[in-house]
């Protein structure tokens, strides 16, 4: 038989080793789970994606985007709502607007980064929490030919931007992001494939990167660089902790690496990127807020569609 103290000793040991078998198999069993839930993350939707269908039937939109298990939106606009109406209607769908799609000028139905006293009052009204610029002021001198039709004009566009032009929205962003950071907000930027372009040895990202105060944070779109022949690995690894969001796209293998907003979209898991692997490395780099946007066109509704992107993202381990 065993003294008491020799027994008190086996009993802790067995009980160490209990508790370090059983805390690896909750590792394991975690690191087995999908990757939203591993993560502790919600899954979110940039509403861009329902285009006019959200307008059209907002409660019935905002409910079905719940029923797929989203559980936080990006908002590209307030479709025709009050900020105070828009927030009723995400509340009662059990949705939250952690993110907001803010332009440089403002307009009749929401503030811009030139009036921040209004987009932070729309802001916290909505309960969001991150600014983000969606795409560069046009310069005044950039403006559509007699005649160009809207590809043709983006073409272009991507084509004139100049250093100086980045530097400029580098400026904005600058000028706008302390304002917003006294307020408890952030503020980030959003790109297209347009800002891989060659600028001077370097490009449109890279200025913003190296212009844009640390404060300013990215959300990157990993479908528009994969569309400029870019790899977001490579990016990720490279400015650690800068991007903080991402969009989640996709495209087919189709696509033609260019540098004018084009695109062979395709839902989430039926394209070309690796999301079992960049969606822990994005998150490993500091990226904590996902949002699934899905470009037109569409073989399907559009709320199909972003039913399939979250089937997908949403047992991804």
């Amino acid at each position: 038989m065993l003294d008491m103290s020799r027994r008190g000793v086996l009993a802790a040991a067995l009980g160490g080793a209990s508790l370090a078998a059983g805390g690896a198999a909750m590792s394991a069993a975690k690191a087995g789970s999908p990757f939203f839930k591993r993560a502790g993350l919600p899954l979110g939707l940039q509403l861009y994606t329902l285009g006019g269908d959200l307008a059209a039937d907002l409660p019935g939109m905002l409910g079905q985007v719940a029923a797929a298990g989203y559980r936080a939106v990006e908002l590209a606009g307030f479709v025709g709502k009050s900020p105070a109406d828009l927030k009723a209607a995400l509340d009662k769908a059990g949705l939250k607007a952690t993110s907001s799609h803010v332009g440089a000028a403002s307009s009749a139905a929401q503030g811009g980064l030139a009036d921040i006293d209004r987009v932070i009052a729309e802001a916290k009204v909505l309960g969001v929490q991150h600014i983000v610029l969606p795409m560069f002021p046009i310069p005044e001198r950039i403006k559509p030919a007699a005649g160009e039709d809207r590809r043709a004009f983006l073409t272009r566009l991507g084509s004139a931007m100049t250093a100086e032009d980045w530097k400029a929205t580098a400026g904005l962003l600058n000028s706008k992001v302390g304002p917003l950071k006294a307020a408890g907000l952030t503020l980030g930027y959003h790109n297209h494939n347009v800002e891989f372009a060659p600028v001077g040895g370097t490009t449109g990202l890279g200025i913003l990167l190296k212009e844009a105060h640390p404060d300013v944070q990215f959300e990157m779109d990993a479908g528009w660089v994969v569309a400029a022949g870019q790899d977001p690995f490579a990016l990720l690894k490279a400015h650690p902790k800068r991007f903080r969001q991402m969009h989640v796209k996709d495209l087919k293998a189709s696509t033609k690496p260019n540098f004018a907003f084009q695109m062979d979209p395709v839902e989430v898991g039926a394209g070309t990127i690796d999301w079992a692997k960049l969606l822990p490395a994005a998150h490993a780099a500091g990226v904590d807020g996902f949002f699934v946007e899905q470009e037109p066109p569409f073989s399907r509704p559009r709320i199909e569609a972003a039913r399939l992107d979250a089937d997908y993202l949403l047992k991804l381990a």
